[in-house]
């Protein structure tokens, strides 16, 4: 991991990074604000298939980060729909491990799966593929994290897994806000499923990059100290190493996961802590649907 920059991960580099995107001053004085008091669309607005369309956007992100590092290539064109934004970035990792290689390959299989099952269940209402911009928000994100501005992580599988772990972590917190939010139990129960797939992902993720070492497991705690700066609320985020101790599973002390709004979820992927943003980062153009700004 070193020769791509990723040789110190501190706090202190963290927050510089941070500081350098100009996240740590818009923040500073800036107190957690409960995810209640957080501001949403209407309700008229948050239906069943408004929460389907903004995952969707989230799913596509995800089955292209993992397709583009396991096979070289993205969705097929039939998955995207008529009019898809371009994807920025994005190359065959040249995997080390077999281990490494089988389990992501297995998650780039489901989250294609997820892309495919949300476009169905969305008809003629399923949105296109938004513009995806790996290259940029990465480069972003290394600098929040303090990794500096060359991070890549499809130059080995260790930096595969610790860009894999941004998505992971805020997929499940991100299902479990918005579970409470379908009305349709079928749907409900298909929700519920992702989210456990998500965190079995996520898990996974989280053991392997613990077990990768000192210098991972930095790296790692890095990526949640910039997560929780972009979302103002350090309560909803834990590191692979918490106290000195693995920690393969976030969750508060009654031994459940945390939640993010769908606008917490648009902090991180926009790469703001900003509200009312409706683009940036991995998204340049913004997200396609109903919820659509920070």
């Amino acid at each position: 991991m070193t020769r791509n920059g990723l040789s110190r991960f501190t706090r202190r580099h963290t927050l510089q990074g941070l500081a350098a995107l100009g996240i740590g001053t818009a923040l500073a004085g800036q107190k957690s604000t409960p995810l209640a008091a957080q501001s949403t669309p209407v309700a008229a607005e948050i239906d069943d298939d408004a929460i389907f369309t903004f995952v969707l956007n989230l799913e596509y992100l995800e089955a292209e980060y993992y397709l583009r590092g396991t096979t070289g290539q993205g969705i097929a064109d039939a998955d995207v729909g008529d009019n898809p934004g371009p994807v920025t970035g994005g190359s065959l990792v040249p995997f080390a491990t077999d281990a490494f290689r089988q389990f992501t390959e297995e998650v780039a299989a489901n989250e294609l799966a997820h892309v495919r099952y949300y476009r169905e269940a969305l008809g003629d209402q399923a949105i296109d593929r938004p513009a995806i911009d790996f290259t940029g928000g990465f480069a972003a994100v290394g600098q929040a994290a303090g990794f500096g501005d060359t991070f890549n992580p499809f130059a080995d599988e260790l930096n595969f897994l610790l860009g894999g772990m941004l998505f992971e972590d805020v997929g499940v917190t991100g299902y479990k806000g918005a579970a409470p939010l379908i009305t349709d139990k079928a749907r409900l129960e298909d929700i519920a499923g992702i989210l456990a797939v998500e965190a079995y992902h996520m898990g996974m993720a989280r053991s392997q990059l613990y077990q990768a070492g000192p210098t991972a497991q930095q790296a790692a705690n890095a990526v949640t100290v910039a997560r929780a700066t972009l979302n103002g609320d350090p309560m909803i985020e834990q590191g692979v190493v918490v106290n000195g101790h693995a920690n393969f599973v976030p969750s508060d002390d009654r031994g459940i996961a945390f939640s993010r709004t769908p606008q917490q979820v648009l902090q991180i992927a926009y790469l703001t802590p900003e509200t009312g943003v409706s683009s940036g980062g991995f998204y340049p153009n913004g997200v396609n649907g109903t919820i659509t700004s920070t």
